[in-house]
């Protein structure tokens, strides 16, 4: 009896026509014709069904391959546009810097010539000085928004607080800032800046949040960061203009084996929340 049910399992159609042919010697002749056309519409059914759900997992398993291609693609773009950002910090830096800088320089030294024999020509190049020194520094904040040197100066914990620091004065919102040693690779605190950097700037534009809070604590393995507001939230299942950067977050978080959680819904805020595994202690010690 086992074997038999085996045998039903494995060979459905086999076992069919194996019945058929029993019924067929059993039944009368015009009977007979009748259970053998039905065999044979069971058997073309079960074919098309066979070939339909063929048809369905290949092109299941195309479009997860697709999926994977393209995920694999967005993350390189990801950090092909980090390396960018990173050749142009270095050229603002190297080459704009010190040719702003020099000009500065020239201005303030024509005017310590010129003394007190042009006083119209001294007050213009004294406000070629202020205006050089506003583009310098106007210089420097874009370097620093595009390659942020105090993640490796300082570490993560204090380039967060320095990024609260300048969005609560920037914006004139309250952020309340709670942030603890992690232990994570350069990469990955790269990515845990960005995406709080593009957390602020959507509640920058969409938000209009009172308060933000931005918590980075250590918890076992995992490294947790959290970005809340109390603003105007949105709805999750339409994300509107700031699913773009949404995703370039999720893409950021996957490709370090991260994991990220958005929860909004309107007029109750947003919280974003991601965990990333730490490095282990003694990889992470230098």
């Amino acid at each position: 009896m086992k074997s038999f049910i085996k045998l039903l399992q494995q060979q459905p159609i086999v076992c069919l026509l194996a019945g058929l042919a029993l019924l067929c010697l059993l039944l009368a002749p015009w009977a007979w014709l009748q259970m053998a056309a039905l065999g044979l519409l069971v058997l073309l059914l079960y074919q098309s069904l066979a070939r339909q759900q063929a048809a369905h997992d290949s092109l299941h398993l195309m479009v997860a391959e697709r999926t994977a291609e393209l995920i694999d693609l967005a993350q390189h773009l990801q950090w092909a546009r980090e390396d960018e950002r990173q050749r142009l910090a270095r050229d603002l830096h190297d080459e704009l810097g010190a040719l702003l800088t020099s000009a500065k320089l020239d201005a303030a030294r024509i005017r310590s010539r010129l003394g007190g024999s042009a006083p119209e020509a001294s007050e213009r190049l004294a406000h070629l000085v202020q205006s050089l020194d506003e583009v310098i520094a106007l210089t420097r904040r874009i370097v620093e928004d595009l390659r942020p040197s105090a993640l490796g100066n300082l570490g993560l914990p204090a380039t967060l607080e320095i990024l609260a620091r300048e969005f609560a004065a920037r914006s004139n919102v309250t952020v309340h800032c709670s942030v603890a040693p992690v232990r994570l690779s350069p990469r990955a605190e790269l990515a845990v800046y960005r995406l709080v950097q593009e957390a602020i700037n959507n509640i920058s534009k969409y938000a209009a949040a009172r308060q933000v809070w931005i918590t980075l604590a250590s918890q076992g393995t995992q490294a947790q960061v959290s970005v809340r507001d109390d603003g105007r939230g949105f709805d999750s299942a339409h994300p509107g203009g700031t699913s773009r950067g949404l995703l370039g977050m999720r893409y950021r978080v996957e490709a370090e084996q991260g994991r990220l959680r958005i929860r909004s819904a309107p007029g109750q805020g947003t919280l974003i929340e991601l965990s990333l595994p730490q490095l282990a202690e003694a990889a992470a010690s230098p």
